[in-house]
């Protein structure tokens, strides 16, 4: 399997992970008495399980843009150029020419 589809896996299964311990936090706390409304309805579980996919979505992308991120390959090896100052051409000496059109 190459490496990059290993990562994506990877990081797909922490964001749903992270969506788990999420919601589960959402159910524990009653942050805006959703474990009420969850348990009380006949639709419930599936609330319950949209809630966990939709944020599993969201916080494995979120996992998967970070991680790609960090893959950026720095430069730390100072060979850049040499830092000379570029001239900064002054644009009131610039010449410039006017048409006279007058009649």
């Amino acid at each position: 399997m190459p490496p990059l589809v290993r990562l994506y896996i990877r990081q797909v299964l922490i964001g749903f992970g992270l969506s788990a311990i999420f919601v589960a936090g959402l159910f524990w706390f009653n942050v805006g008495n959703l474990w009420h409304l969850v348990s009380t309805s006949d639709m419930g579980i599936v609330a319950a399980v949209m809630l966990f996919m939709f944020n599993g979505i969201v916080f494995s992308g979120v996992q998967f843009g970070i991680a790609i991120m960090r893959l950026a390959d720095h430069d730390d090896d100072r060979s850049g150029g040499k830092r000379q100052p570029q001239p900064v051409l002054n644009p009131a000496m610039l010449p410039v020419r006017v048409e006279n059109d007058r009649r």
